[in-house]
């Protein structure tokens, strides 16, 4: 098992996001040093782990020459979703299928994360149109986790959660349709919150389907980044509707209760490394004065073909009308074989969308009863650990890779078709030492709890560290 990192003693040290901003304003180090910084780290690892799909560095020198930033995390170096538009570079959605045309305007989101006063310096890889939770290729080289690097670094955020857990940026943007930033943040060890809908810009795709399942959040190695983050973009556009969740900065005082979901919405077990977590964190959360109940699922084993219907109606849609939903220059012809796969899954059972989308709207109905008897609910974030490379290789037997992909995400989607806040925290690892997540959701509005109970565990067990272990930098 390999590991590998860029932690060093230059400008950005061990500093998380909160710490390198403030750094920049104390001028211990200035923008275009931390810039710098990360670019190095980035050089010296992104050979192993390509992570990195558009380098805009020289952008990102002339920004943080200037030194303009506003935000939280004004000056911090970051990196963007390559299917989140930036203009100026290509929005290229992980897939050889879609234009290298440069996009002509920001995303929605773009302005939001930029409004943090983040330095973009390129875009970080997915695997095509986001559809697995491995970001891995049938034309390129897989995003590899740099925990071992012979395993998956998760997706489809997975370039954004191998570059933050590397050391190379200290925060990266992500996007989550059914675990996106959850199972890479679970798979490298880093907190990934997935917000309610509509607390952050939604994207502007997503947002025209019957169901918008995809949320823009952030991967982070500690707690107060991501709340952090929450914050200022609520200092930008507070939302109508939803309970302001302000600066969270540490452990709340109420003692809660909480739902323990253990067993996989498909029907297996549970990793045994995965289970020994849980329980540990169940152990952990009582001894620290909270309440822990085992509830059985809150929906009908129906929903996974309910979801994996819903969601190979999203493949359908770009390998049919990829010119109209990603934009001209969309050569059909390019399109990776696990999406045609998924196409070709819709068009056998197109016919069922009706009844899968009013099964989608019942099971949200259930998942929000859940939600709203508890304070929380926790299960752990995926059934098994991060895979090797390969295991859901793109170009492998559709069937067999999809049967694996639905096994490994079984706990992710609800939030995201029921539109819930949810958070995976590093609370364990394999006996080996890589890093297993756990999965706390929170009804509609509920990220202050999630935050809350964040810090709380982050206090009581720190997070592991890659550059405690034994990494080859």
């Amino acid at each position: 098992m390999k590991h590998v990192h860029s932690f060093g003693d230059d400008a950005l040290g061990d500093l998380d996001a909160v710490g390198v901003a403030r750094a920049i304003a104390s001028k211990q180090a200035s923008a275009l040093e931390m810039l710098d910084a990360a670019l190095a780290r980035i050089d010296a690892v992104n050979p192993t782990l390509a992570a990195i799909a558009e380098d805009d560095r020289e952008r990102a020198r002339a920004r943080a020459a200037s030194n303009s930033f506003s935000g939280a995390f004004a000056g911090v170096p970051s990196a963007i979703k390559s299917n989140t538009a930036v203009a100026g570079l290509p929005t290229r959605y992980g897939s050889a299928a879609t234009s290298a045309e440069p996009a002509a305007a920001d995303a929605p989101f773009t302005g939001e994360f930029v409004g943090t006063g983040v330095n973009v310096l390129g875009t970080t890889t997915m695997p095509p149109f986001g559809l697995s939770a491995s970001t891995e290729f049938d034309d390129r080289e897989p995003t590899r986790n740099p925990w071992d690097t012979d395993r998956s670094s998760g997706g489809s955020s997975g370039g954004a959660a191998a570059l933050v857990a590397a050391g190379a940026l200290p925060i990266a943007h992500g996007n989550d349709g059914g675990g996106s930033i959850r199972i890479p943040a679970a798979a490298c060890g880093l907190v990934g919150l997935k917000p309610t809908r509509g607390r952050t810009a939604a994207d502007p795709l997503a947002a025209k389907a019957p169901i918008d399942l995809v949320c823009n959040g952030v991967l982070t190695r500690s707690v107060r980044d991501s709340a952090y983050f929450l914050a200022d973009l609520e200092r930008q556009r507070p939302v109508d509707g939803l309970e302001p969740v302000g600066l969270v900065q540490g452990p709340g005082e109420r003692r809660l209760r909480i739902a323990l979901i253990a067993e996989p919405i498909t029907g297996q077990l549970l990793e045994p490394d995965t289970n020994r977590v849980l329980m540990a964190t169940v152990d952990l959360l009582e001894a620290l004065g909270h309440r822990v109940e085992t509830v059985p699922l809150p929906v009908e084993r129906s929903y996974v073909d309910q979801f994996a219907l819903y969601w190979a109606l999203m493949a359908f849609s770009m390998d049919r009308f990829g010119a109209r939903t990603v934009g001209a220059g969309f050569d059909r012809s390019r399109v990776d074989p696990f999406t045609r796969g998924l196409s070709r899954r819709f068009t056998r059972r197109f016919y069922k969308t009706p009844s899968a989308l009013h099964g989608l709207r019942t099971s949200t109905r259930r998942m929000r009863e859940l939600l709203a008897a508890y304070d929380l609910v926790l299960s752990p974030t995926l059934s098994h650990s991060a895979p090797e490379i390969g295991y859901l290789d793109p170009s492998a037997d559709f069937d067999e890779v999809f049967d694996r992909l639905t096994r490994y995400v079984s706990f992710t989607p609800p939030n995201n078709t029921s539109g819930a806040p949810a958070i995976s925290l590093p609370l364990g690892s394999t006996a080996d030492g890589r890093p297993i997540g756990m999965h706390f959701s929170a009804d509609l509005g509920g990220e202050r709890a999630l935050l809350e109970i964040a810090y709380e565990l982050e206090a009581a067990q720190p997070f592991a560290r890659i550059q405690d272990a034994g990494a080859q930098s």
